[in-house]
């Protein structure tokens, strides 16, 4: 019996002639109705580009050289625009990697929710509304009729991730596509993404092709495995065999580069003097009503929240998905208006500085953004943007040695420094949280607040970032205020660990009293939430 979707020996290139590369090179795979198929591996394996070649949404430079897509047996390469337009969004929908790169920034997000549902349902402004409320509240977006009339710059990174799959869902496909669908969500939102998944799975038959490079998630959902590497299908199994026996090389080294909750991290002694100190830190936004936009109240994203930074020192700030983790750390760098509070660095007050004053200090407080692609301009070239901070805050320096800093930086994240002369929209999203990471660390900081700074990257090169960065904080004595919903990565990276909830640190202590002993409830939940490998199977052979 025939699967219900098939690739059959699928090839793709990017760009012509002698400069032409191949993306994805002799694919094949089926996926059966109602079942999960995952297809793992390291970014820039060609899990995405082989995605969007099936969907056949390639940038302009991309080519299908030969191969079939197969959906009930009719090839969807022969279809015209016009018929493939009808299977995508309601019999093939996807969830794109990057939520605010597929968001469009002036419509609200009960609009652009609503507009699947206009194209490929017959229904009246009043259902429409209803039913996009109903998909708002099953991905737990919080206050549901609120946040219809909102823009996507008013909600955070994880509520944007659940916006696409509220999209994705609305005209309840045959098949989703997911890429990296909980990449940006705490453990516990993503715990529910997933039920939420596999009970509309089983409610329609949905089948679902998750690409992702969460082995957890894989371990928990999939039915069947693919592991890709350069462009081709290495390894394929079952759950079962795959997690019981890897056979491939390759798909060992995934396992073998894993973080795990149970290899905290040990910490050098910070000094006697922190190197940040932040006191009854506040960052309210006003709620304005009426006519007139009188403000009637206050949404209070972070509130009173009060900790120290050792030298040399990591602290993981972790909590559910619009907690106020990010608004604190770009509050902390003045990147947003702050609403009260002391913040001292190194022993000086950072409140009353003027902006030209706090200039001064900009080069030694940087940030790793949680969303690589919109915080690059897509104008500049990869070294144009590395560069740009060191020509602006460390004015001392050469042309020449700028250059030379830059191919240093490039090789240091893993990548070549023949990429300076590239666009940002040439890489894949974990390739461009490594351009991001360079840039930080351009302008040699002494603090860096990392706003999920691996939440985009597979789990090997996501060991290569954490050794990275601990080898620079052994190193330079650099400071991290980690933020991250990945627990897995706070054991290894931190000494301390800050929990925070609707705006307020709810426990502090060091890692391991955290990790292991949580004293809140809210703590344990965030652990409980954790997707473990191999529940119930056999033990490992590697």
């Amino acid at each position: 019996m025939d699967s219900f979707f098939s690739v059959k020996d699928l090839k793709t290139c990017f760009g012509r002639g002698e400069s032409s590369v191949v993306a994805v090179d002799g694919v094949s795979f089926d996926i059966d109705h109602g079942k999960t198929f995952a297809l793992v591996g390291e970014s820039g394996s060609g899990k995405s580009v082989t995605a969007l070649s099936a969907l056949r949404l390639l940038p302009p430079n991309g080519r299908i050289l030969q191969g079939s897509v197969l959906l009930d047996g009719v090839d969807l390469f022969e279809y015209p625009e016009s018929q493939m337009c009808q299977v995508r969004g309601r019999r093939i929908a996807m969830i794109f990697q990057d939520p605010m790169t597929s968001l469009n920034p002036v419509m609200t997000i009960g609009r652009q929710i609503s507009e699947s549902l206009n194209i490929h349902a017959s229904l009246d402004d009043s259902e429409v509304r209803r039913r996009v409320l109903d998909l708002m509240n099953q991905v737990e977006i919080p206050a549901a009729e609120r946040r219809f009339d909102e823009f996507p710059h008013q909600m955070s990174g994880g509520q944007r991730q659940r916006v696409v799959i509220a999209i994705a869902l609305a005209s309840e496909p045959q098949l989703l596509i997911a890429d990296e669908p909980t990449t940006a969500l705490d453990v516990t939102v993503q715990a529910q993404i997933l039920k939420l998944l596999v009970s509309i799975q089983k409610f329609n038959g949905m089948a679902l092709w998750l690409i992702t490079h969460d082995l957890g998630i894989v371990d928990e959902i999939a039915d069947k495995i693919a592991v890709m590497r350069r462009g081709e299908i290495v390894e394929q199994a079952s759950r079962d065999s795959f997690f019981a026996s890897p056979q491939h090389p390759y798909s060992r080294k995934l396992f073998e580069v894993l973080p795990s909750m149970e290899d905290l991290h040990s910490g050098a002694e910070g000094s006697a003097n922190p190197l940040l100190n932040v006191e009854d830190f506040k960052v309210y936004y006003p709620i304005r009503k009426g006519l007139f936009k009188r403000t009637v109240g206050y949404v209070k994203a972070v509130d009173q929240v009060s900790f120290s930074l050792q030298k040399g020192q990591t602290l993981a700030l972790v909590g559910e998905s619009g907690c106020g983790k990010t608004t604190l750390g770009k509050g902390l760098l003045h990147l947003i208006p702050n609403s009260g509070g002391i913040v001292r660095f190194d022993g000086h007050s950072l409140n009353d500085l003027a902006a030209d004053e706090f200039r001064q200090v900009r080069s030694q407080m940087q940030l790793i953004f949680q969303d690589p692609f919109s915080s690059m301009n897509p104008r500049l070239l990869v070294g144009e943007i590395i560069e740009e901070g060191m020509r602006t805050l460390v004015t001392d320096m050469s042309q020449a040695e700028r250059q030379d800093r830059v191919a240093t930086l490039l090789e240091q994240v893993g990548l070549s420094a023949d990429v300076r002369s590239r666009y940002p929209h040439e890489f894949s999203g974990g390739q461009r949280q490594r351009i991001c990471i360079a840039r930080a660390l351009a302008v040699k900081p002494r603090l860096i607040v990392c706003d999920e700074p691996t939440s985009a990257l597979d789990v090997s090169v996501q060991a290569q970032i954490i050794a990275l960065l601990k080898d620079l904080q052994e190193r330079d004595g650099l400071s991290y205020l980690f933020i991250s919903h990945d627990l897995a990565v706070v054991a290894e990276m931190a000494d301390y660990v800050a929990v925070m909830n609707q705006g307020c640190i709810v426990e502090m202590g060091n890692a391991e009293q955290v990790l292991r002993t949580p004293e809140q409830d809210y703590t344990s939940r965030l652990l409980e939430a954790v997707p473990k490998l191999n529940r119930g199977r056999a033990p490992l052979n590697l």
